[in-house]
């Protein structure tokens, strides 16, 4: 049955609590492999600025802090932050916060979003209000790239229909750069700014 409102914060800070890492992120060799195939589809090979919504306990962000001048990873779990704090600590160019998107979304311009495993969490309603920040904090030439899990889940949304309502909110002009399907999950990659 499919939750018909965004998942609220309580949700993932009750996972985080009782499981420590509930999807296994520290361990899984599929989100190895994801994270890999998710670093190899960055458009460039560093980045002024970033922003990583939905960071977990930060096992992707301490790989993609390398390739940028300043990270903002963000996250709506405490417990899930003290963890990937600990393990960025030796990162001086990423900055950990907690944070509700889209509700809460931060300040500045950044030309890297990464949303993974995120947008299927949010309703129809968050997905426009994060169509709107993006095009706000993203500039013209900006990426925004999104992994989303593609088997059947009770989140608001499927990976598919959040990936499609996300674009059909950001609008024209905005460019698919690539938009891959493994199994089990989909890699997309937009250009904001420039149609095609």
């Amino acid at each position: 049955m499919r939750r018909e409102h965004s998942i609220e914060p309580a949700y993932f800070e009750a996972l985080y609590k009782d499981k420590g890492d509930p999807w296994f992120f520290e361990t899984s060799a599929y989100e190895a492999a994801k994270y890999a195939e998710t670093l190899a589809a960055l458009p460039a090979a560093r980045f002024a600025s970033a922003l990583e919504v939905g960071c977990a306990n930060g096992v992707l962000t301490a790989r993609l802090g390398p390739r940028c001048d300043a990270l903002l990873a963000v996250d709506v779990s405490q417990t899930a932050l003290a963890s990937a704090r600990a393990r960025c600590s030796d990162q001086r160019n990423i900055t950990i916060a907690q944070r509700r998107l889209p509700a809460e979304a931060p300040e500045g311009r950044f030309d890297l979003v990464l949303l993974s495993e995120v947008v299927y969490y949010w309703d129809s309603a968050d997905i426009v209000a994060l169509a709107a920040y993006l095009r706000k904090a993203v500039p013209s030439g900006g990426h925004v790239l999104l992994v989303h899990w593609i088997g059947e889940t009770d989140y608001p949304k499927s990976g598919d229909d959040a990936v499609a309502e996300l674009r059909a909110a950001l609008g024209e002009p905005t460019s698919v750069v690539r938009s891959d399907r493994h199994e089990p999950y989909r890699l997309d990659l937009w250009r904001l700014g420039e149609a095609g």
